[in-house]
């Protein structure tokens, strides 16, 4: 047992030369094999030694239970002999958390936090838990507006209700590799997190928020009413890049192939489908995208006709008005197919010229936190403006008629139930909403905020008040952040 840690880092696989790969010690003979790729497995199998040490950690293993052996005795033998590894290299074991002693190989450094006496005795002489009620209020706060910063704390009550992010932040999974921690917005967002979910009722603060997001996106800086879409997708863009060393060099299933937590959750992938008109033959591209930015009616664009709810009929949950433009109808808009016409022609590798074609948008990759953008602020040489047009949105939302598995239920734009419309994996929970009062040149954002499954609130800057969900449905509605359902569990 005494060959432990320290001197495990000396140790090879006898079969394939790798060390510290889960590396065990046969209790019979000596013999090191890797456990990940079984050649302790086979050692066992074929001496008929069943017993083994896990030299990283001390546990001894069965090859015939198949499973470790807990011994209180054991245990105690192999805390001593990490302590003695750890004077040896001259480290101090401090508390992390257990996703960093078992993600990261940090069981090398650290122990698991154990109580002390006085712990104990402290949790003995108070025995009462905080429990968390469908009225409880922990992780609403207000925020002391800095000057024109309102389209940045209703970026931040949408981010810190995000429930994955939430729960990646309060866990400490963040492993900071910058030179300087104090410019990392990551950190920042950390003890944001836990200032938010501390229980202190006074308005939070953000000014090292502030300065972090001024730093590192300067078109931002300055006490001028930005744009909170904008500062949305610089704040993702930053922590994604400050995020980097999360994600241990591993490459994700999405179109970023990027593993950390901003893209885990935000990142969806965007098909465009080019089709030439003369052969038919289509060329397809696959796009990241972290949200979804849609036209209204009544901006310089044209607009598709109303969905055919428009009668009074419920579309994907909802309830159409005569008249009413609703975010499906935005959606269907999105994802329709549109002629790029005789200005905009294509070089066809199927023709080998340049021919006219259709593109058609369609989602390819759902992210877990789908943010749809509805495109109030037009923009051109001619014309600065907010469009104020109302769009309903539902508190449910199913995007499988949207999916590129689902393209053929469309033929020609027109809308089709899809057959699949009962898989699960495509439909959303309505979770913020962020809302712009005003005109163009002076206006205040606002957001509402879901606290549990049915409990909303507005908040306006500093002021927290109770929200009907009426109130946030009949609201503008500028940004919308909707949480796969399958993944819910408040």
């Amino acid at each position: 047992v005494s060959v432990f840690l320290f001197q495990a880092k000396s140790c090879i696989c006898h079969m394939c030369g790798a060390h510290l790969n889960r590396l065990h010690s046969c209790l019979y003979c000596v013999f090191f094999g890797c456990f990940t790729k079984k050649h302790i497995h086979e050692h066992a199998k074929t001496k008929r030694h069943n017993l083994a040490i896990d030299l990283l950690y001390g546990g001894i293993y069965c090859f015939m239970c198949q499973d470790y052996i807990y011994d209180k005795d054991m245990e105690q033998i192999a805390k001593e002999e990490q302590r003695k590894a750890w004077k040896l290299q001259a480290f101090t074991p401090t508390v992390v958390s257990h996703y960093q002693c078992t993600m990261t190989g940090i069981g090398e450094k650290y122990s698991t936090w154990e109580p002390t006496k006085r712990e104990l005795e402290l949790l003995r002489h108070n025995p009462k838990r905080r429990k968390i009620t469908t009225n409880c209020t922990i992780g609403l706060r207000g925020l002391i507006n800095l000057g024109n910063t309102c389209f940045m704390n209703c970026i931040v009550q949408a981010l810190t209700h995000t429930p994955l992010l939430r729960d990646f932040f309060l866990s400490d999974r963040h492993k900071c590799e910058m030179q300087s921690p104090s410019s990392c917005l990551v950190c920042e967002m950390s003890t944001l997190f836990q200032e938010f979910y501390s229980g202190h009722r006074s308005p939070h603060i953000p000014y090292r928020l502030l300065h972090l997001v001024w730093t590192h996106a300067r078109h931002l800086a300055g006490y001028e009413q930005q744009d909170a879409h904008e500062f949305l997708i610089a704040a993702l863009d930053v922590l994604h890049r400050h995020c980097k060393g999360d994600d241990n060099g591993k490459k994700a299933n999405n179109p970023n192939h990027c593993n950390c937590i901003i893209d885990q959750i935000f990142t969806g992938g965007l098909q465009s489908d080019v089709t030439c008109q003369v052969c038919h033959g289509v060329s397809t591209t696959i796009d990241p995208f972290w949200d979804i930015s849609l036209d209204l009616p009544g901006s310089s664009t044209p607009f598709w006709p109303l969905s055919p709810g428009s009668d009074g009929s419920v579309v994907n949950g909802e309830s159409h008005v005569s008249g009413t433009t609703t975010l499906t109808d935005c959606l269907r808009r999105f994802t329709r197919p549109e002629h790029l016409g005789s200005s905009a022609k294509i070089k066809c590798s199927g023709c080998h010229s340049y021919q006219e074609s259709t593109k058609q948008l369609t989602m390819k990759k759902l992210p877990i936190v789908a943010c749809f953008h509805l495109k109030r602020f037009e923009h051109s040489a001619k014309l600065r403006r907010k469009i104020t047009t109302y769009v309903s949105f539902p508190l449910e939302l199913d995007m499988t008629p949207f999916m590129a598995s689902s393209k053929e239920s469309r033929m020609n734009g027109q809308y089709q139930q899809p057959t699949d419309s009962l898989n699960n994996d495509n439909k959303y929970s309505l979770f913020a909403v962020v809302n712009h009062q005003g005109t163009l040149e002076s206006g205040h954002y606002t957001s509402f905020i879901r606290q549990h499954k049915d409990q909303w609130f507005k908040c306006d800057d500093a002021i927290i008040t109770k929200a009907s969900i009426k109130d946030v449905l009949d609201s503008e509605g500028y940004l919308l952040f909707y949480h796969k359902q399958f993944l819910e569990y408040e």
